[in-house]
Formats: C-alpha cells, sequence, structure tokens
C-alpha cells in the first residue's frame, strides 16, 4: 500500500511538471522546428541544389560520393546496393546548407522580434498621476483663483 502511494505521488509530481507552460511550449517548439526542418531540406535539394548544380556542369550534389572499396561504382545507389563502404560529401553539403538556411531563418526571426521588443521599450512611459495629497492641494489652489 505505501508503495502504490508513492507510484501516486511521483505519477501527481510528473503530471505537475509535464503540464507547465515551459514544458508543452518547449514540446511544440521541437515540433514545429521538425516540420520546418523538413521544408528547408526540401527547399534545399529540390529548388537550391539543382540550379547550383546545373550551373557547375550538370552535377547532382547528393550523388557526390568518394568510394573507398577497390571496385567501381557508376552512382552512390550502386555502391550503397552493394555495401560499398563510401564517403557521401554531397548528402553533407546539402545538410550543411540545410543548417545555414535554418540559422539564417532563425536570426532574421530573433532579429525582427528584438526590433519589436525595442520599439517597446523606447516608448515614453505615460507620466506618472500626482498623489493624491498633490491633487488635493492642487484642488484647492484652483479653488482660490476662481475665488478672488
Amino acid at each position: 500500500m505505501r508503495h502504490e502511494c508513492r507510484g501516486n505521488i511521483m505519477l501527481d509530481e510528473f503530471k505537475t511538471f509535464a503540464m507547465r507552460g515551459n514544458v508543452v511550449d518547449m514540446a511544440v517548439g521541437i515540433i514545429i522546428g521538425g516540420a520546418f526542418g523538413k521544408i528547408i531540406s526540401s527547399f534545399v535539394a529540390d529548388v537550391i541544389m539543382p540550379p547550383i548544380g546545373l550551373l557547375m556542369g550538370n552535377v547532382d550534389f547528393s550523388q557526390l560520393f568518394i568510394n573507398l572499396s577497390d571496385t567501381t561504382y557508376e552512382t552512390l545507389a550502386l555502391a550503397k546496393e552493394a555495401g560499398a563502404p563510401t564517403i557521401n560529401y554531397g548528402t553533407f553539403l546539402n545538410t550543411v546548407l540545410d543548417f545555414l538556411i535554418v540559422a539564417f531563418a532563425i536570426f532574421m526571426v530573433i532579429r525582427g522580434m528584438n526590433k519589436m521588443k525595442k520599439k517597446e521599450e523606447e516608448k515614453p512611459a505615460e507620466p506618472a498621476k500626482p498623489s493624491e495629497e498633490v491633487q488635493l492641494l492642487t484642488d484647492i489652489r484652483d479653488a482660490l483663483k476662481n475665488r478672488g
């Protein structure tokens, strides 16, 4: 019975931890980040790299590799099918480009957020209202002016 009680306490603590705003926000960020990463990977592989490959003489970067075996293979797919050891530097170049684009996009978002925060900080604060005593004295002064 006592052991079961500890389990319930631990489960309650875990629920409290898991449902805190920061954990949920982090989970949402990770999911969106994963989806964003897939979009960027597709953008790099399907939109950016083909024109760069065309400019470099019809090079398909995803097919660039160094064959470490003694047998010659026409394509990376054939080398992989044969189980040959390869260094896939074209795929690595695509991944590095993915990273640079994601890092630049995140930089731009954070930069925009920082500018918005700075604008909010630059807004002049409303002047402080006078205290009740000062307001009362001002009213008395105005009343005396109007009387005389």
